[in-house]
């Protein structure tokens, strides 16, 4: 069988991440338990966060999406200011993403590969891989999972299509990924009828008046098809409702077809490259467990906000090297509690994205009630959220629009 030799080609040894509980979110309507909630969301590069995970989840994760760095040789930045002109990004106020650069193809796969391997090892026998990437670099990724999983694990060569603006005046436009799935074995899952999508108008049309369309076979029509392997989902654009401002945010549509098709509920579904944490909402939305993990502080910010949006309970975890505790309240953002509830001053809710009371144990902020500013809303969150906690000591955490931590303790 072809392997793919590079410069740096090896698995490295395993140094697990030293996790730190950082925060629990109980959404309300749940109370909070001794017991952590089983949704994680990591905070740290994901080859150390990976190797911690592997004594506990290997072998047991039923579907793995992946939607690493693409070798664009780009650094992306994150959205953060709202009622600002889209036609003028010289005015955008802008926080750190990610950087995708590189000083050569070989020390990307170099990246790539002992993660993929750690993927592998972490799927279960029954799982399914979904590698997501583009033209850059999916041909060396394809011969690369041959290699870990085999070249007859291959199900399918998806091809992402979308429409948007293109700067090329040279080329086709590039409109498309590529998704590459694997199964880990041959019992893997695919819930068909989960996935299943109307007949074009045109083709029931025609069915329903040629006896010899379909070879002489009729569908149900009624029932719909299986998708092809090419996808059209609409891309998270500047006005698309979902969108978070996080860069290259990927459609809940999208996800939401791959959770469908190859998990069910209660299964364990991981994103190690979680970004804007769509899979994570989705999962959760779909009655799945969740692991997501990101290397960027303002990626597991926006995936907290959002979760948090869809009334999710997990725990959030950072390695120890990367945990920063929390800042201060500023004196003008002293909250006022009266009758069970706290309000936040405007003064506080202008810089905030989203905002929770709760309580501060042993380091740990435990969230009882949460507020989140709206998708894109130049509003701000609401004023004021239940504290029914009476036996505790009152804390009250606030994210800012540009990812920051700032916590205030009575």
């Amino acid at each position: 069988m072809p392997q793919l030799v590079f410069s740096g080609k090896q698995i490295p040894p395993l140094e697990p991440a030293s996790l730190r509980l950082e925060s629990v979110v109980w959404p309300p309507g749940q109370s909070p338990s001794d017991a952590l909630p089983p949704n994680r969301l990591l905070w740290g590069d994901n080859l150390a966060i990976m190797s911690a995970l592997l004594p506990q989840y290997e072998g047991k994760i039923r579907l793995i999406y992946a939607d690493p760095p693409f070798f664009t040789n780009r650094r992306y930045r994150a959205r953060v200011g709202r009622g600002e002109d889209s036609r003028k990004p010289e005015t955008w106020r802008l926080a750190e993403g990610y950087a995708d650069r590189w000083a050569s193809l070989d020390d990307y796969l170099a990246f790539l590969y002992p993660r993929l391997v750690l993927m592998h090892r972490l799927l279960a026998p029954n799982g399914t891989f979904y590698l997501h990437l583009d033209w850059h670099a999916a041909p060396y990724a394809r011969v690369l999972l041959d290699e870990i999983f085999g070249p007859k694990r291959l199900i399918n060569e998806i091809v992402w299509v979308y429409h948007g603006p293109s700067p090329i005046k040279r080329a086709f436009n590039r409109k498309h990924d590529t998704i590459l799935m694997y199964a880990k074995g041959d019992d893997y899952m695919f819930n068909v009828d989960a996935v299943r999508v109307p007949y074009n108008p045109n083709t029931v049309a025609t069915f329903r008046s040629s006896p010899k369309a379909g070879f002489g076979k009729v569908p149900d029509l009624a029932r719909g098809k299986v998708p092809e392997d090419w996808w059209y989902f609409p891309v998270v654009a500047r006005l698309h409702r979902e969108r978070t401002g996080y860069p290259t945010q990927k459609p809940e549509a999208l996800l939401e077809r791959i959770v469908l098709a190859s998990s069910q509920e209660g299964d364990w579904v991981a994103d190690f490259f979680c970004g804007a944490g769509t899979t994570a909402v989705v999962a959760n939305r779909l009655g799945r467990r969740f692991l997501c993990a990101d290397a960027t502080q303002q990626a597991i910010q926006t995936s907290r906000l959002r979760l948090m949006r869809g009334q999710a309970a997990f725990a959030v975890e950072a390695d120890q090297q990367l945990y920063r505790p929390p800042q201060p309240f500023p004196a003008e953002w002293t909250p006022a509690v009266e009758d069970g509830w706290v309000s936040l001053p405007q003064a506080a809710l202008a810089q905030a994205e989203g905002w929770e009371v709760g309580y501060w144990t042993d380091g740990v902020f435990y969230s009882t009630a949460q507020a989140v500013r709206a998708p894109r809303a130049t509003e701000p969150p609401p004023a004021r959220l239940p504290w029914k906690e009476k036996n505790r000591t009152l804390a009250v955490r606030l994210t800012a629009l540009d990812g920051a931590v700032w916590l205030w303790q009575g």
